[in-house]
């Protein structure tokens, strides 16, 4: 790549649904005071409630971003979008490699320079650039409003002159980042919390957050603080466990994901059939077809007089600190690129940008 003043282009995302944008006002300053210049596509921030004129006040250019030497977007360029791109650009945003081979094709023929946020290693110098863990934060805070939503009981206990109300009862599955955020909100809400997961040293985090840990004796604690594939007799035995405890809960939020395989089973419809008239469950996985046997993804129905909620891309319904927690990722990738003069200069000997970077403009 060359070492030329670094122009990094904004576009407006295309997703239906898609409300965030890869970058926000606050971190075009950031930028500029890098010597950066920032290409904004007019429109860009505005499902984030970020108009044009705040990216002007901040310094940045209101046009085309598909010239610019480094372009940054949140979801998976489309085909056109590709084609948008030159030769050599420098490319930043989820790319789903695992499970859209094609897109990573389309970015390699383009002789495209692609880093998947994704792909970002979880080691502790590159925490600031943890996209899927800001989103999954945003993602398990929102489930839980969701679950309160349709719910029909209330998460706290209540004292009234009528009576005691007992509080709800959440379970969580699944305990990664939206797992842990699932939890503590449904605590501020009020719920009597508990969570699960098959690797029992999160254990001790759960209880941190002033849950209860479900232990139904299966452990499958895998690399990279994933958990592993169960093996088909664990996971009928898990299932069988996990049957007669769902059907103690209110309130079941499942989280549970296995980097490019479809997502574990863990709600099966005997269990929803034995959950109380009322309860809800929020299925998180359904973009990799869920963890509840009755899902569908991106709606919401009613089986059993139970309500299973499917919702897809809950970060991009809170776009605007979504926006911003994904741009201080953005940014603290790109700037790991930069030169002492603001230029694009990557070292591919440093382990982030190296395991990250899935395409390297060979076309």
């Amino acid at each position: 790549m060359t070492a030329d003043p670094t122009v990094v282009g904004v576009p407006r995302e295309s997703g239906a649904g898609e409300r965030r944008v890869a970058l926000v006002p606050k971190v075009v300053e950031r930028l500029r005071s890098r010597g950066v210049a920032v290409v904004v596509e007019p429109g860009a921030g505005e499902g984030a409630l970020m108009p044009d004129a705040l990216y002007e006040q901040a310094g940045a250019t209101i046009g085309d971003p598909w010239s610019a030497g480094v372009v940054v977007k949140v979801a998976p360029p489309t085909a056109e979008e590709i084609a948008n791109l030159k030769q050599g650009t420098a490319y930043i945003g989820f790319l789903a490699p695992l499970t859209s081979p094609e897109t990573v094709a389309a970015l390699t023929d383009a002789g495209i320079v692609a880093f998947a946020m994704e792909a970002i290693p979880r080691i502790s110098r590159a925490q600031s650039m943890d996209a899927l863990s800001s989103q999954a934060n945003v993602a398990g805070y929102k489930a839980v409003l969701l679950a309160a939503e349709r719910s029909t009981r209330f998460f706290p206990m209540l004292t009234t002159a009528a009576g005691t109300v007992k509080p709800a009862t959440a379970l969580v599955l699944g305990v990664g980042v939206a797992g842990l955020q699932a939890l503590a909100t449904a605590k501020r809400l009020g719920a009597r919390t508990t969570g699960y997961d098959v690797r029992p040293e999160v254990a001790d985090q759960v209880r941190s957050l002033g849950a209860q840990w479900l232990d139904l004796g299966i452990e499958a604690a895998g690399e990279g603080g994933y958990a592993r594939e169960l093996t088909e007799s664990e996971r009928a035995e898990q299932q069988k466990r996990l049957e007669d405890a769902i059907t103690g809960f209110d309130i079941v939020i499942t989280t549970a994901n296995v980097p490019g395989r479809k997502a574990p089973t863990l709600v099966t419809a005997a269990a929803v059939e034995g959950m109380k008239p009322g309860s809800v469950v929020v299925d998180m996985a359904g973009e990799s077809g869920g963890n509840c046997e009755l899902t569908v993804p991106g709606e919401t129905i009613v089986r059993h007089d139970v309500t299973i909620a499917s919702p897809l891309n809950l970060p991009a319904t809170m776009p605007e600190h979504a926006s911003e927690l994904y741009a201080r990722n953005v940014s603290a990738l790109l700037e790991l690129m930069l030169d002492e003069n603001g230029a694009v200069a990557p070292d591919w000997d440093d382990e982030v940008l190296a395991k990250s970077c899935v395409t390297r403009g060979e076309g």
